[in-house]
């Protein structure tokens, strides 16, 4: 599986209560905080979900 870096880059606050559930169940708890995960279908859901919030990168 491919694992990607997911980066909380904008503020929870004004963010619908799914799309914090969706931050919290990534592992992302501040900003500025950055999480390893495997890109499943599951997991790929739920950073589209949230995409404003956070930066996306690639891990080599």
């Amino acid at each position: 599986m491919t694992k990607v870096k997911v980066t909380q880059i904008r503020s929870r606050s004004g963010a619908t209560e799914r799309q914090i559930a969706n931050l919290v169940s990534l592992g992302i708890r501040r900003m500025h905080h950055t999480v390893e995960v495997e890109l499943t279908p599951v997991t790929k859901g739920m950073i589209e979900k949230v995409l404003h919030l956070v930066k996306v990168e690639e891990v080599k």
